[in-house]
């Protein structure tokens, strides 16, 4: 299998030192959830994962939540609401979008308050590596003093901190030494919750969470880390920074991979520009399966612009694979000999992940099908052959139910957020 490298710039093959296959995907920072672009990121996500697994690998997958955040912080205060009871209400509503989705849960799912002293372990070694500076009650990165930050992004020092003052940063923290250095730690706010630390009572930056749950949850070098495109600079960039220099190990991540960003009216769908398709209100009037056709009709890293034409035609292209499955064959000549279609799908698949190739594979097999059984020959093996194909992208076809494991593995999660 082949895979774009961000970090690279290049397909290159997607390599396995050891099982199992080790993944992290930048979660949800829950204040409100799921629209069209989180489902996209996911959706992807998880038909490399279903990939993976249907070659026979083992995958131990992980996913965060971002439940102590600015935007948490911003919303529940608006709201009047405590912060942890509005994340964890919004992280229960994305976990019942994704069993709506039928989505694989994530093998943990930690939240960032879950790994406050591991944070601060992370933060103190970076401080002890002369790669970090305390200024009043806060700690901030010191980014001149690494030399390899910009190695994901390939940016100038100019266009960083452009983007970077798009996405959060304050270059006039008085605080900073430099425009673009960023706090791994942050000095308690009145109001705000905190956690004691030997710099005093704080919370943690962003960034230094995603890096410290892929340590504790997979260790110092995972196989792939992945999320949406819009987190590669600076999130990304920055979680690389905060690991190899201290574990000297590189490189953190030996794939990273970005899921582009979906656009509405031709912006990005973000919350913050509040141009959202929320899952939910798809979900009224669209099924699961018809929904992950359409996303996965689009390449994972291509931004396309959403449009409810193609959204609605997903369905009468699912009702060709559920008729296909649904046929009665004969017993006249040879069963069908569907191997070489198979054969395509994979090819499709291990190319840079090509789900709209492989979708097409499938709509061909449900062809074969359809005529082999018009012609009474046996497709029950062809038929079992689809629907197994179709399961790599989720697809149902005919059961509206998530699967078992899908339904139980996020009720696994979904305690901790009662």
């Amino acid at each position: 299998m082949k895979l774009y490298n961000s970090r690279s710039r290049q397909v290159e093959p997607f390599e396995l030192a050891q099982e199992p296959v080790t993944i992290y995907v930048c979660g949800i920072t829950p204040y409100d959830t799921t629209h069209l672009g989180h489902a996209f990121t996911y959706v992807m996500a998880d038909v490399l994962i279903r990939y993976l697994e249907y070659g026979g690998r083992r995958v131990n997958y992980v996913q965060n939540v971002t439940d102590i955040d600015d935007d948490i912080l911003r919303k529940a205060k608006g709201e009047g609401e405590d912060w942890r009871a509005l994340g964890n209400r919004w992280t229960t509503h994305f976990i019942r979008d994704m069993q709506s989705l039928n989505v694989r849960p994530p093998d943990s799912y930690p939240r960032a308050t879950d790994v406050i002293p591991e944070i601060i372990q992370s933060v103190q070694a970076l401080v002890d590596a002369g790669l970090a500076y305390p200024a009043g009650g806060s700690i901030y990165y010191a980014v001149k003093q690494w030399a390899g930050f910009g190695k994901l992004s390939h940016l100038s020092p100019a266009e960083m901190l452009e983007i970077a003052n798009e996405r959060g940063n304050n270059p006039d923290d008085p605080n900073k030494r430099q425009p673009l250095d960023f706090v791994l730690w942050q000095a308690q706010a009145a109001g705000e919750p905190s956690w004691q630390s030997p710099w005093g009572p704080g919370r943690p930056g962003w960034h230094i969470e995603c890096s410290t749950m892929v340590a504790k949850y997979l260790g110092d070098t995972i196989d792939l880390h992945s999320g949406g495109g819009d987190l590669l600079f600076p999130h990304h960039e920055c979680e690389i920074a905060q690991i190899e220099p201290v574990t000297g190990k590189q490189p953190f991540v030996r794939h990273w991979i970005h899921m582009a960003m979906v656009e509405l009216d031709g912006e990005k769908m973000s919350k913050s520009l509040g141009n959202l398709i929320m899952v939910e209100d798809l979900l009224k009037e669209n099924s699961a399966d018809a929904i992950r056709y359409y996303l996965a009709n689009h390449h994972y890293r291509q931004a396309w612009e959403h449009e409810p034409s193609a959204l609605t035609a997903a369905t009468p292209a699912l009702w060709e694979l559920i008729k296909a499955v649904s046929l009665k064959g004969g017993a006249q000549g040879q069963p069908l000999d569907v191997s070489p279609t198979v054969a395509a799908f994979e090819q499709a698949l291990d190319n840079d992940l090509d789900t709209v190739s492989a979708l097409a594979q499938l709509q061909q097999l449900a062809q074969q099908i359809q005529t082999a059984a018009s012609a009474a020959r046996p497709i029950d093996a062809a038929q079992a052959q689809l629907r197994k194909l179709a399961t790599v992208f989720g697809l149902r076809l005919t059961t509206k139910e998530p699967e078992e494991s899908v339904t139980s593995g996020w009720n696994k999660h979904l305690q901790r957020f009662a």
